[in-house]
């Protein structure tokens, strides 16, 4: 085909009604902007919920990991840190922000513990 026949082709017939093709785009786009709410905006912001609600339960004895990978156990809280004991003698502060996760000692045993020792405080 020689391009002057493109240019030079009648315009279309104005007398068929055609829709409005931006019409489609917002509706598109609208569809867009729901779904990047319910596959990324909404699931991130119920992690973070639940991780805040995970670091504000900590009880002193619970198990972390910190972001850098670090394990250990938690020995004094405060508002904003928290001191971890890493090892025998090693305690370390951490800000209650570079936590991960937190591994929940069981309560029931920590409680029974408790309880045999005022027990064998009595039999003394």
């Amino acid at each position: 085909m020689n391009c002057f026949t493109i240019i030079a082709a009648p315009p279309p017939d104005s007398s068929k009604p055609t829709g409005n093709p931006m019409g489609s785009m917002w509706v598109f786009f609208l569809l867009m902007i729901v779904m990047m709410y319910f596959l990324i905006i909404r699931p991130q912001s119920k992690q973070r919920k639940e991780q805040a609600a995970r670091v504000a339960s900590m009880e002193k004895g619970d198990r972390i990991v910190s972001i850098g990978g670090l394990h250990g156990t938690v020995h004094h809280i405060s508002d904003k840190t928290v001191t971890i004991k890493l090892a025998e003698g090693v305690f370390v502060p951490f800000e209650k922000s570079s936590i991960q996760s937190v591994h929940k000692v069981r309560s029931g045993s920590r409680k029974e513990e408790e309880k045999e020792g005022q027990d064998a405080d009595r039999k003394e």
